[in-house]
């Protein structure tokens, strides 16, 4: 495998491009920090347009990935890889076993897990080459189910914020992205009794909470512009930018996508709205909890406090972005921040 450095502008430690032919292998991990313990983020499988497109995205989910870990104190940096390829087409056994041996050649500054396009079975491949991997099925599997409960724990927190009550039931909830997150998302607001108004590039997703949940379905261009009290976006980031954030009517953002805010600055147009976000950090951290498992030996009964935990963490953050009187991403990363100086 051919392995290149990257130089960015950017504050990373490290980017690293991968390119194996014989395989098809084609990867980029970027190690943002290590402050706090080695860079831990999931593999990305997409089919980026070009390379430059796929090096934006791992730049900005591994810079993520370090203040996720950083908000709740874990002894973790942040990192990110992704895999350039078609998930319908590419061969997985060679393609994951490329991916282990590039993470292998880090010597654990970087562990891996699962991430969008990706599943515990190629971990396990990836597994084959490397033990800096977790996610795997040998261990918490699938951290989709500890991601959504975050995220409810965390609309629940803003709810209490803004409306006085963490109580969802007769609250409209709009889903975008009905993936394993967003499928078990709907499954803990159709328990509390939310409405759910969904959409999703696949309609087989979205059929499927139709069927379960009584969900009412839209076109993907029209969900964030729904009424509905809480706008959930649990698909790609970028999401809430110039063009879609004056077409919001919900009164909450909280949702379980990376990177949200298009830049950082529409958490202030956000907040000049009156629209409450919940910073996506914060709210997604189930995930890397139930790695926490398998990376630092956690029972599952600490994994299950640390994930409810997460009502008090985004509390905090809304509380102190309106006692400072700035924007809820602005309040997240002060937080973080302070952590990373430890």
């Amino acid at each position: 495998m051919e392995i290149l450095e990257k130089k960015t502008n950017s504050e990373h430690e490290k980017v690293l491009i991968g390119r194996e032919p014989a395989s098809g292998y084609h990867g980029i991990i970027a190690i943002h920090s290590t402050a706090r313990g080695p860079a831990v983020g999931g593999t990305r499988l997409w089919n980026y347009v070009t390379e430059d497109d796929a090096l934006t995205d791992a730049l900005r989910l591994s810079r993520g990935m370090t203040y996720k870990n950083a908000l709740p104190a874990l002894p973790l940096g942040g990192g990110k890889s992704v895999i350039i390829g078609d998930n319908k087409t590419l061969d997985r056994d060679a393609i994951f076993s490329a991916h282990g041996r590039f993470i292998e050649s880090l010597g654990g500054a970087y562990i891996t897990a699962e991430d969008v396009g990706t599943s515990p079975s190629d971990m396990e491949i990836v597994r084959r080459e490397t033990r800096h991997v977790a996610g795997l099925l040998s261990g918490t599997g699938d951290p989709s189910p500890y991601t959504a409960r975050g995220v409810f724990r965390a609309m629940q927190a803003a709810a209490k914020h803004a409306w006085k009550s963490e109580e969802l039931a007769g609250v409209t909830v709009a889903l975008q992205g009905c993936g394993n997150v967003g499928y078990n998302l709907a499954r803990n607001l159709h328990a509390a009794g939310a409405k759910l108004i969904v959409s999703d590039i696949d309609p087989q997703k979205t059929l499927r909470l139709v069927d379960e949940f009584d969900a009412e379905v839209v076109e993907i261009e029209q969900i964030h512009a729904v009424d509905a009290d809480i706008f959930a976006p649990c698909a790609l980031g970028a999401v809430i930018n110039d063009q879609s954030i004056p077409q919001l009517r919900a009164q909450i953002v909280a949702g379980a996508a990376n990177n949200q805010l298009l830049e950082d600055r529409h958490g202030e147009t956000l907040k000049e709205r009156g629209i409450l976000y919940v910073p996506d950090y914060a709210a997604n951290s189930g995930g890397v909890f139930s790695g926490c498992v398998e990376l630092l030996g956690w029972k599952l009964e600490q994994l299950s406090k640390k994930v409810d935990e997460i009502y008090n963490t985004v509390l905090n953050i809304l509380e102190l972005a309106s006692a400072e009187d700035i924007s809820t991403n602005k309040a997240a990363d002060r937080i973080a921040e302070n952590n990373l100086r430890f």
